[in-house]
């Protein structure tokens, strides 16, 4: 069948091994001090591994290849996910974790792609006003980008998910404290990110407890990408979720909710 899939060009690659930690599929590999896709059924072709080189060897193509077997790759997303729980359940005598913070380095996975997740106080906060300002962080994991986070993560489960554009914790001063307090979030921007978030977002959805999703967008037309994106992943999910979508004002004001 002729589809989308990843292509790698030797004669760029530097070897260094970034894009077959990015990639959660399985499909690349090093080879020979190389990155080659070594099986066409593994990947999905959307493309996490193109930001993560630094030699821009690897592009997106049309051509004929197998069929993108997800099936196989649930299996070793499962296997994978399965070794992350041990390694949290387990953490080695030597590391002395801290109390609110579990750091589980993914498989062969780069720094700033080590899953995170933090134990925020559940404690009600102090009264304020809407939109004014707090000092605490309400992250719950890590990472967040929606093109970094994995399918499936131990945070997912149970999980208030919040979709949100890049821009929003910006223009909302309180954003921590009135969007993010007790959500698992994921960000993205569909105008600078050239890749259609719908359907990983369909398979957090499909393959996680979610509980609710609130999608947070900046009023600007190119935001809509990403409400369409969490809307067609929400359908596609075959799921019912409670879900809302709030729209924040140039100026930092919530206009639509």
């Amino acid at each position: 069948m002729k589809r989308k899939i990843v292509e790698i060009d030797e004669t760029k690659c530097t070897g260094c091994g970034l894009c077959a930690n990015a990639c959660h599929e399985g499909a690349i590999a090093m080879v020979d001090g190389k990155a080659r896709l070594v099986k066409d059924d593994y990947c999905d072709g959307m493309g996490d591994c193109l930001p993560e080189c630094p030699a821009g060897a690897i592009k997106i193509v049309e051509r004929e290849a197998a069929a993108y077997d997800a099936e196989a790759v649930e299996k070793l997303k499962v296997e994978k996910l399965k070794g992350v729980e041990s390694a949290m359940a387990k953490p080695k005598l030597t590391e002395s974790p801290s109390p609110s913070t579990q750091h589980v380095p993914l498989p062969g996975g780069c720094p700033g792609k080590a899953m995170r997740q933090f134990n925020r106080s559940t404690e009600p906060a102090a009264a304020q006003a809407p939109g004014t300002a707090v000092s605490q962080s309400q992250l719950a994991q890590w990472p967040c980008q929606i093109r970094l986070v994995p399918v499936m993560a131990p945070f997912f489960n149970g999980a208030k998910l919040l979709i949100a554009a890049d821009c929003t914790a910006y223009a909302y001063a309180a954003f921590h404290h009135d969007f993010m307090r007790g959500k698992v979030t994921i960000v993205g921007c569909p105008k600078l990110d050239p890749v259609d978030y719908s359907e990983k977002l369909t398979e957090i959805l499909r393959e996680n407890d979610i509980k609710s999703v609130t999608i947070v967008r900046m009023e600007v037309p190119c935001c809509g990408g990403l409400e369409m994106a969490a809307k067609k992943a929400l359908q596609a999910s075959g799921k019912f979720i409670p879900w809302q979508v709030v729209t924040i004002s140039l100026d930092g004001r919530i206009i639509d909710s």
